[in-house]
């Protein structure tokens, strides 16, 4: 019992020297919690929704917010202040996903994250990210963002609930503090003083982005019935299919959609020089061949992404700027302008290389046949996200439909995406009969898993992605264009604003080329440079526009016009 008792004694006297130790280590760790507490509260307050903004600078304003919360929780009574603090740090945690979000969006889409709408991005985006960098980052990135919007309101809960304990337990210095601070914030907000140039001191950010964020869920839970009263003015549906593309009659039309060729391509001081270059050479050669071309200037519903947004705008004549408004084209009876080719005696179809799956949408555009990843045969490299050449997809096309003897007219709809983000495996054209089941292109891709290039090459591969596609573009018309070959391709959106700058518009350029003179002499009235390469003061459209103006412009009546009225007696 004695030596056991030594051993109590001994361990007695080694706890009680190490009482103040562990007491100054958690007096210093506590400390550093609220250090940390109030960063995390103070960085998301100040942070901005957009990558452009962000900056050291945003850190030294004043967030009104915080302000107005500790006077809140300085009056309340214990039980109602932490019914307070800890929702009010949970919505902040909230807005800071929507902060993150806005950013990505932005970043990307050049807009805003929307509730509503952009869940429905969600699976794009996972299968965009493996098929560029590999499905283990992929999936560890979804991981890793569905734990971030778990945490971060829990977290910030806890730290507004910290920091609301030490407020309560200085009320005298909290009170003089927030009287000091609020006084300078309402003088820096009249006076408009920055922190450092370009950024005010006085920050109200995070309120106003729950304010535009609620207005923009009541805006677009409206647009549903918006959208409804446009559907509803439909000037060609009615046409009957004796007055309907009368210009046109035997030509074969390919509709090509060349993968984010924006404005920026032929303007931006970066890509210009080459691309023009590109465009200047492909008009002479054509007219060597006895090929003429008119370009012009629309402005895509998107930007960045979102393609089939951009597909279904131009092809329905409604503007089709989010998803809600997509599914509800796609489960209607709008008439399309693949639909009016079809009643008037086109065979119509899709080329699709990037659709993977089942695609239930390409039943309300009305083609006859939809070619895509699983039935074009393509039996060489993937490149990046492209998962075959453009050429490739041309030449199936020359192959399987135009070179058929017998056949009715063809009209086409092309996606081209070799000029698909990331840009990190551009092909090399082949000739034209080498092209084959595409095993020609061995060596030539990196694969699915192939990483984005260097932040010092990305704009030169983008550049390069836009010149191989419109080379081919070229390169096909001079092979296989007869006098009966319509083509009219056109960008489908700006890429991202890392790559076409920021504040750049949403122009795309598109092109008429053909070899009949009557074509291009029936859109002489629309303006239209002579070429591939648009002038920089040639007419810029709503992509919207383009179906009543090409259909149109190629002999089709609306159907309330007295030319219809008397085709239907």
């Amino acid at each position: 019992m004695s030596v056991f008792h030594a051993f109590r004694s001994a361990d007695a006297q080694r706890e009680s020297g190490d009482a103040p130790e562990r007491g100054r280590a958690r007096r210093i760790a506590g400390r550093a919690a609220t250090v940390l507490a109030c960063l995390f509260v103070l960085v998301a307050l100040d942070a901005p929704d957009r990558l452009s903004r962000l900056s050291a600078g945003q850190l030294v304003r004043i967030p009104v917010e915080a302000l107005v919360v500790t006077a809140l929780v300085l009056v309340l009574p214990g039980r109602a202040r932490r019914w307070v603090a800890a929702p009010a740090g949970a919505l902040l945690g909230v807005l800071v996903i929507f902060k993150g979000l806005d950013m990505g969006f932005d970043a990307v889409l050049v807009r805003p994250f929307n509730p509503v709408f952009d869940v429905s991005f969600l699976r794009p985006g996972f299968e965009f990210v493996d098929t560029s960098v590999g499905r283990t980052a992929a999936i560890g990135a979804a991981v890793l963002i569905v734990l971030l919007m778990v945490a971060l309101p829990v977290l910030m809960a806890l730290a507004v609930l910290r920091l609301t304990r030490l407020a309560v337990r200085h009320r005298t210095g909290t009170a003089r503090s927030v009287a000091v601070l609020g006084t300078v914030w309402v003088a820096s907000a009249a006076l408009g003083v920055q922190a450092v140039p370009g950024v005010p001191l006085a920050s109200g950010g995070t309120a106003g982005l729950a304010y535009d964020h609620a207005r923009q869920v009541r805006t677009s839970l409206k647009d549903r019935g918006v959208f409804a009263k446009q559907a509803a003015v439909d000037a060609f549906r009615n046409t009957p299919p004796s007055r309907m593309l009368t210009g046109l009659r035997g030509k074969d039309v390919i509709l090509a959609f060349v993968e984010s060729y924006g404005r920026s391509a032929v303007e931006h001081p970066e890509y210009a020089p080459q691309v023009d270059a590109v465009l200047d050479a492909g008009t002479r050669q054509l007219k060597a061949a006895g090929f003429g071309a008119r370009s012009g200037y629309l402005t895509s519903s998107t930007a960045g992404g979102g393609s089939w947004l951009a597909h279904s705008t131009l092809l329905s004549g409604l503007w089709i700027d989010n998803q809600q408004r997509y599914r509800t084209l796609t489960s209607s009876s709008r008439f399309t302008l693949t639909r009016a080719f079809g009643e008037a005696g086109w065979r119509t179809l899709t080329v699709q290389p990037a659709i993977t799956r089942a695609w239930p949408e390409a039943s309300f555009y009305g083609y006859d046949k939809v070619y895509d990843d699983r039935n074009l045969g393509y039996k060489g490299p993937r490149f990046s996200y492209a998962t075959m050449p453009d050429q490739y997809t041309l030449n199936t096309l020359q192959r399987d439909e135009l070179a058929a003897s017998g056949r009715k007219p063809v009209m086409a709809e092309i996606a081209l995406v070799s000029s698909h983000a990331p840009w990190a495996s551009i092909p090399s054209p082949v000739p034209w009969n080498a092209v084959g089941d595409g095993s020609v292109f061995d060596g030539m891709g990196k694969g699915e898993n192939a990483a984005w290039p260097s932040s010092g090459k990305i704009r030169g591969e983008y550049r390069k992605s836009i010149e191989y596609t419109l080379n081919t573009l070229v390169s096909y018309m001079l092979t296989y264009g007869t006098k009966n070959t319509v083509l009219v391709f056109l960008g489908d959106h700006q890429p991202a604003p890392s790559i076409a700058g920021q504040n750049a518009s949403r122009d795309v350029p598109v092109t008429v080329v053909a070899r009949d003179p009557a074509v291009l002499d029936r859109i002489s009235g629309w303006g239209w440079q002579d070429g591939l390469r648009p002038a920089s003061n040639s007419p810029v459209w709503p992509m919207s526009t383009f179906r009543d103006r090409f259909l149109a412009a190629f002999g089709s009546t609306p159907s309330g016009t007295p030319a219809a009225a008397a085709s239907h007696r």
